[in-house]
């Protein structure tokens, strides 16, 4: 049942209007209208906010007076599309199984705002929960797509700029190289429904806007991950993402950094998302919850 479930996902996928390569502000609009059709559990409540300058979105869902931590999460869209707002049904479902506060930011997007204003405002929000006095050590950063691998840049600038580290790191289906290199850029580009090597050439050159698409912050995979946190891979079986993330995996290890790495065969990109219909998904997102919440330090 798993799997005709994944099949479904999948499906909608391939006949979505998304154009993840496509005229960038007609997708914006695309991209927002298909996260934001679906109605919001009544237990999720949002309020707009601000780190550091960087505008964000505050979620809470579930009975939880008190939150027990803080997730900072990142949105995914290849750095050109998406928003904090598009990302809420997602991140809702992080912050329930976690009663955590989770913090959704609203990063500047390329082409107005290229490599690396996103790894600045990444930066900038962090700066601002530890000025607010949030330790370090209940903050778990979270991300998905692109907005895994702006999570991985900015655990890199945490640690070039001499900061505590948050308590864990969790990507799905993260975009860490920019090079486009991995096998599976072709050996799954007839099986991955949402994502194709043309529209992450389009987006990564719109990011990039001339920097050496190995530089560390702007690919992760090719940057020294010594120093960083516990840090949770989550990549479906259906992507041509998958050799990001496997390779991220081998990378983190031989960095001698504590990884774990989950594959689910059958899966499209970011199929977390669908955790309403999908069990997978959900099964998918319980696990991110138990990692953070084992990794994560109390406040106080």
């Amino acid at each position: 049942m798993t799997r005709s479930q994944l099949d479904s996902v999948s499906e909608l996928l391939q006949n979505s209007p998304l154009d993840l390569g496509g005229d960038v502000e007609k997708m914006r609009r695309v991209f927002d209208e298909m996260l934001g059709s679906a109605p919001l559990p009544d237990d999720v409540r949002t309020r707009t906010t601000e780190l550091g300058g960087v505008p964000a979105v505050e979620v809470r869902a579930g009975a939880a007076v008190a939150a027990s931590g803080t997730v900072l999460y990142f949105h995914g869209g290849a750095y050109a599309i998406g928003s904090a707002a598009s990302s809420v049904g997602l991140v809702s479902e992080i912050a329930r199984r976690t009663a955590a506060t989770a913090l959704t930011v609203d990063y500047r997007l390329a082409p107005e705002h290229p490599f690396p204003a996103a790894v600045g405002d990444a930066l900038a929000a962090y700066r601002a929960l530890l000025d607010r006095g949030v330790p370090a050590g209940s903050v778990a950063v979270t991300g998905e797509s692109a907005g895994g691998g702006l999570a991985l840049a900015l655990l890199l600038a945490i640690r070039d700029a001499g900061l505590p580290q948050p308590s864990s790191a969790t990507v799905m289906s993260p975009w860490t190289d920019l090079t486009l290199s991995g096998a599976t850029m072709t050996t799954r580009a007839d099986a991955d429904p949402a994502v194709t090597r043309q529209a992450l050439e389009t987006r990564a050159a719109d990011y990039l806007a001339g920097a050496d698409p190995r530089t560390a912050l702007a690919s992760p995979l090719h940057a020294d991950l010594r120093g960083l946190p516990p840090l949770l891979i989550q990549v479906g079986g259906r992507e041509i993402l998958l050799d990001d993330a496997l390779r991220l995996a081998a990378r983190a290890a031989r960095a001698d950094v504590p990884v774990s790495l989950r594959t689910f065969p059958g899966a499209p990109h970011v199929f977390q998302g669908f955790a309403a219909f999908a069990d997978e998904a959900a099964q998918a997102l319980d696990e991110v919850a138990a990692f953070i919440t084992s990794h994560a330090q109390p406040e106080g």
